[in-house]
């Protein structure tokens, strides 16, 4: 499961990294929520292009934007085919960009679990597999575009936190994933625990980060075990 994560960046820092002309303006998030923006890449006329999006995926479909609430993840096993899915497999790919996320390890015996901030060794950037929709309120047709972040089986380094990670996609792939016409067979490939060449850190934090409206750098404090 993915639930908050972190970006620090700037969108300066953002449009050198992925090297890009135009990003959003973002002001570095240290606890991203669901229901709140991400900011994310999508393919547009061929090029990449920054977005921020809601998260929390919401089918065209669907009543009304509470729907996202139980959409903030997709399933590798099976995005292809749910309904809830699968048109934005097919068409509407991106990636959530980040610098780490949290995750809450359960403790033998305790009903409290303790949260992890899961970053990459040096703090680098990096990009988690996402889907992205367009949902048109029905009464006062303003457009509301969310996301979902597409989840897999742990690795070996998340398995002691988690059975479940966030698909971290290798750069050499972001192209493929974003472009429409790579084939659904080739896409569903890139959805596997992370094996990428950059080391995966995880460290105990305060749970002060349990609280949505905490959202400043006290959240990411290494906690003594």
């Amino acid at each position: 499961m993915c639930a908050r994560t972190t970006l620090t960046l700037s969108a300066h820092l953002i449009a050198r990294w992925l090297a890009l002309q135009d990003v959003p303006e973002w002001e570095p998030r240290y606890n991203v929520c669901p229901t709140q923006e991400q900011m994310a890449v999508r393919a547009r006329k061929g090029e990449p292009e920054a977005v921020r999006l809601r998260w929390g995926l919401v089918p065209w479909w669907a009543s009304d934007l509470s729907a996202g609430a139980r959409m903030i993840n997709a399933r590798a096993e099976g995005v292809d085919t749910k309904p809830a899915f699968r048109d934005a497999f097919r068409e509407r790919r991106c990636m959530i960009l980040v610098d780490g996320f949290y995750e809450w390890q359960t403790i033998p015996g305790q009903k409290r679990r303790r949260p992890y901030a899961v970053r990459m060794a040096g703090d680098h950037p990096f990009a988690l597999a996402g889907l992205w929709e367009s949902w048109r309120n029905r009464t006062t047709r303003e457009v509301t575009q969310t996301c979902t972040v597409v989840t897999t089986a742990a690795n070996a380094f998340m398995a002691p936190l988690h059975d479940r990670m966030p698909v971290i996609l290798d750069p050499a792939s972001y192209s493929v994933w974003l472009d429409p016409a790579t084939p659904p067979a080739d896409a569903l490939s890139l959805l596997r625990p992370y094996d990428g060449p950059d080391t995966l850190c995880a460290y105990p934090v305060s749970t002060y980060v349990n609280s949505p409206a905490h959202d400043d750098a006290r959240c990411l404090e290494k906690e003594a075990a």
